[in-house]
């Protein structure tokens, strides 16, 4: 089975995120695939590379960062919703003249084109939050 997933929730205000994240490592571990993970509103605190959770919690977004390397997942950042949020990856850091990196590794900034695509090559498309 193929999947895309849309992420809503901000990792550390709910358990959805991790609902998500446990899902997709899940399906990945049983075979399935997974054709893309858009993060969209809120769901865009995933992505923050400097989010620091206490020692004894879960770091999701670098939970993320490593399964997207282990295996090649599309880890999508709706654009509008990262610039609403403050989340600049650093091309549009440059583009707006600012310092700001704030992109975690393994993903990337992109529009709702990638998350249309997603639903009509998905065999199911998931939406967490």
């Amino acid at each position: 089975m193929k999947y895309a997933i849309q992420i809503n929730a901000s990792p550390y205000h709910s358990t959805v995120s991790q609902i998500a994240f446990q899902f997709t490592k899940t399906a990945l571990e049983q075979g399935h695939e997974i054709f893309r993970i858009f993060f969209y509103h809120e769901g865009i605190f995933n992505a923050f590379k400097y989010s620091k959770p206490l020692d004894d919690e879960f770091n999701l977004s670098k939970q993320w960062s490593l399964l997207a390397h282990q295996y090649q997942l599309d880890l999508v950042v709706c654009i509008s919703a990262s610039q609403r949020r403050g989340l600049l990856s650093s091309d549009e850091s440059d583009r707006q003249g600012k310092l700001d990196d704030d992109l975690a590794d393994g993903f990337r900034i992109s529009g709702l084109g990638q998350w249309v695509e997603g639903t009509l090559l998905a065999d199911r498309f998931l939406v967490f939050g």
